[in-house]
């Protein structure tokens, strides 16, 4: 076999063979390449998995796992036919034979290839048969060529939106077998090779070809027909180099696109390749991911001097950071990508949606007090309500989201080349797979534990006969004293952090294993970020525990919330001795619902000081200072709580000290502006930057995007009572690409104690592009002016620069 198809397998050879010397000596050895007939594996030439997924169906997940995915079932993912305009069935263009509209897009495919799994993973006959339904129409599109999909799409053309919907059609194939699905597979690979030039024409497409090189392996891998690794080639050429960089800084782009050159690894056996993806993914961690959680910033994009724990990443980047982590463990056999997966899953993850699943938001951050509805531009980069929770909104997150929590179950086990199993991420679950040697015995593990909230993990083994096979447990990078018992016996393991203990042994109904993976505290500073601190013990991440209230509104059925803080939230840590944390443990069993405020099973006192000066600025936090900071506030105990059981939370916190020396926090700055709605940045207006047209988009700006031909209105504090008689006004107009326009009139008022009235005497208010409005008026005494504009029917407006003299 060529030697560098063995690369990824020694990364669990050099585990295995040191970790079960208590057992037997053990060796691995070169992979079979048709494996042992038990799974699918990768067909020659290319390079062999270590690991392999096992049929959809074959994992059972209990426990809180059990819970969350029921709770989506009941929530908006499992009714997004109620809650989505995307998703309703009658004349939409995914299940109509040459359809075409805006609901041929990407939303369906990103909701079908959670929603389905969801049902398989659960058996839940409903979702199953109304999953059905859809892709009997999506292959009833099919054309004679062999696109399949929205017309509208193969038109423009952009292929991203199948990518996913093939990922839904491959799920569906693992649990029915219906050969209607390669069929259709097999006939768009051809009509994708038979497209002249580049196939990705898009930004989308190109961004994310690697999950249309990923689907063609998964057709070659069950049809071995050559071509199809040409098509794969070809795609690859097509797709952006994600190779020689990070090519793009999207958010999803990124947690989607870095993977594209370990995917392409397995056709071309080049280690480059795999190096490749995790350069990429060390740059964006290294310049937007130095927090806790596991994410990185891109509120919308990655961007320089954005990188404070404020930052958010979509809901959207978190199921597909995850989702490559999934698929690069299988391809490397790498117990790092497992480590990467749970710390997501267990952190970021849950935060994104309310506790019964009937909400999210577009944004989570590891620091994020307050969840309002208001504009955070230009501290996050897109404006308008990125943050409360809402089944109705966020397009993109609304129906991506479906995925998390069913993929995550469907990788809690792998299977082996050499006949085994792979406890993979940890979580209560029974699995029935095939192991060991020939034909393989059926074999059912039960895995019982409260992981991540307890260091404890129990194996039930039931074979159908005694078997020999091995038995591979994972070891996570911050475990530095793992144990195994079999039978109640201590097994000598070398089991050093991240790594696989390898039990190798003949196995027979009754056999248990516990696996002990102690959690020790420790306190992490996050250097490019002001000396920050964030508190971690085992998987978890610890947040300030905040006082929430939830206020409703919008649907009555399916309501949206804000969440506004009831208890102080502006603390930096007084210690951060490992001794001076408290590690209090709930008693009884777990919460069916863990992840959530009142439901925390773990807390953590700690000691802290109040910083008066930190506050929020239109809901978003101030960014850190650098530590330690001054506060000569008295010490109190504050309780911490696992990230992930939070829904406000501040997680990198300041150290404090009352050394007259250390960093002054400075009072926040008056905020001289108030609009009756905020996109872009309220405080352009007055920046003092003058654009060069109305059109300039290099310079800052305030619009009320996106309301259109409505009456809005914005301040001007000035300080103080001052004698003014003029204003000026540069309208912002991005004709002929955007939808503002210089507004169809206005008003000037001034503030006259309570009340704001108008100006006299005026002179017309100007509309006019390119230049300065101005209009001058009777003179007054006020500290306050306000325009009122009202906007052109269809069309928002703003403002580029407001002058007062």
């Amino acid at each position: 076999m060529n030697t560098r198809a063995l690369i990824v397998w020694g990364i669990i050879a050099m585990t295995a063979s040191a970790s079960v010397a208590a057992e037997r000596t053990y060796t691995v050895k070169s992979p079979p390449t048709k494996g042992t007939g038990h799974y699918i594996v990768n067909r020659l030439p290319l390079a062999p998995k270590p690991l392999l997924k096992l049929p959809i169906g074959s994992i059972r997940p209990e426990g809180w796992l059990r819970t969350q995915l029921i709770m989506e079932a009941n929530g908006f993912t499992g009714r997004l036919t109620e809650v989505s305009p995307w998703c309703k069935f009658q004349g939409n263009a995914w299940v109509t034979p040459g359809g075409v509209g805006a609901n041929g897009w990407e939303e369906v495919p990103y909701w079908l290839k959670g929603f389905g799994d969801l049902g398989y993973v659960l058996g839940d006959k409903r979702i199953i048969a109304e999953t059905k339904k859809w892709l009997d129409g999506v292959i009833s599109t099919q054309e004679p060529d062999g696109y399949f999909g929205s017309h509208d799409d193969k038109v423009k053309p952009d292929l991203w939106p199948n990518m996913p919907m093939l990922d839904a059609l491959q799920s569906y194939y693992e649990f029915t077998g219906d050969e209607r699905v390669i069929k259709l597979m097999t006939r768009y690979f051809r009509y994708e090779l038979s497209l002249p030039g580049d196939i990705l024409p898009g930004y989308w497409d190109k961004m994310r070809g690697g999950d249309n090189t990923d689907s063609i392996y998964w057709l070659y891998n069950r049809t071995g027909e050559a071509w199809l690794l040409d098509a794969a080639k070809k795609v690859h050429e097509c797709t952006a180099k994600w190779s020689d960089k990070v090519v793009n800084w999207h958010g999803v782009n990124i947690t989607q696109g870095y993977r594209e050159p370990a995917i392409y690894f397995q056709q071309t056996h080049d280690p480059k390749q795999l190096a490749a993806a995790e350069r990429n993914y060390q740059e964006v961690m290294g310049l937007y991911g130095q927090v806790p959680g596991g994410m990185f910033g891109a509120d919308e994009n990655a961007r320089r001097g954005y990188g404070d724990p404020r930052q958010g990443a979509e809901t959207c980047s978190h199921v597909e950071f995850m989702h490559s982590f999934q698929m690069l463990l299988g391809i490397t056999g790498s117990p790092l990508y497992s480590d990467r997966c749970e710390e997501i899953a267990f952190n970021m993850f849950p935060a994104t949606m309310t506790p019964d699943a009937k909400g999210l938001h577009y944004l989570t951050a590891p620091n994020q007090p307050q969840l309002d509805r208001e504009s955070k531009s230009p501290g996050i980069e897109n404006g308008g309500d990125m943050f409360s929770y809402n089944p109705m909104d966020y397009r993109c997150c609304q129906h991506n989201v479906a995925m998390g929590w069913p993929y995550y179950a469907e990788h809690l086990w792998m299977g082996t080349l050499d006949g085994g199993l792979a406890a993979t991420l940890y979580s209560a679950s029974i699995v029935t797979a095939k192991v060991g040697p020939g034909k393989g015995t059926d074999v059912t593990i039960t895995q019982t534990t409260k992981y991540p909230f307890a260091e404890s993990i129990n194996f039930a083994v039931s074979p159908a006969k005694t078997v020999d096979f091995p038995l591979y447990l994972r070891v996570p990078n911050w475990c530095s004293a793992a144990k195994v018992t079999v039978n109640g016996k201590a097994r000598r393991v070398d089991a050093r952090p991240q790594s696989w203990i390898v039990l190798d042994r003949t196995w027979k109904a009754g056999d248990r294993i516990v696996l002990s993976l102690p959690m020790s505290l420790s306190v992490k500073t996050w250097t490019a970020n002001k000396d920050a601190v964030s508190v971690k013990r085992g998987p978890l991440w610890y947040s300030l525990k905040i006082g929430e209230d939830w206020r409703k509104y919008g649907d009555p059925k399916w309501p949206g919330y804000e969440v506004f803080p009831t208890s102080p939230w502006n603390y930096g840590f007084a210690s951060t001795a490992i001794s001076s944390f408290k590690v209090t443990s709930r008693p009884g069993p777990l919460a069916a619902q863990p992840f959530a405020p009142g439901a925390a099973p773990i807390s953590i006192t700690a000691k802290a000081r109040r910083i008066p000066n930190w506050s929020m600025k239109h809901g978003l936090v101030d960014t850190l200072k650098q530590s330690p900071v001054r506060s000569d506030e008295p010490v109190e105990d504050i309780t911490l709580i696992p990230l992930g059981c939070t829904r406000l939370r501040m997680t990198a916190l300041p150290v404090v000290t009352t050394d007259r020396n250390a960093t002054e926090w400075p009072a926040p700055p008056v905020d001289r502006h108030t609009a009756s709605f905020v996109f872009d940045d309220i405080n352009a207006v007055s920046d003092g930057i003058v654009p060069a047209s109305s059109s300039d988009e290099t310079v800052p700006r305030f619009t009320w995007w996106n309301h259109t031909g409505t009456e809005e209105w914005i301040t001007y504090d000035l300080g103080a009572e001052r004698s003014v008689s003029s204003c000026s006004v540069y309208w912002f107009d991005d004709v002929p690409k955007g939808r503002c326009r210089v507004p169809a009139s206005w008003e000037i008022f001034y503030k006259d104690g309570g009340s704001w009235e108008p100006v006299g005497d005026a002179t017309p208010a100007g509309v006019e592009k390119d230049r300065f409005n101005e209009v001058t008026f009777s003179p007054v005494t006020t500290s306050g002016l306000k325009i009122v504009v009202k906007l052109r029917n269809g069309y928002s407006g703003g403002i580029l620069e407001w002058k007062v003299k």
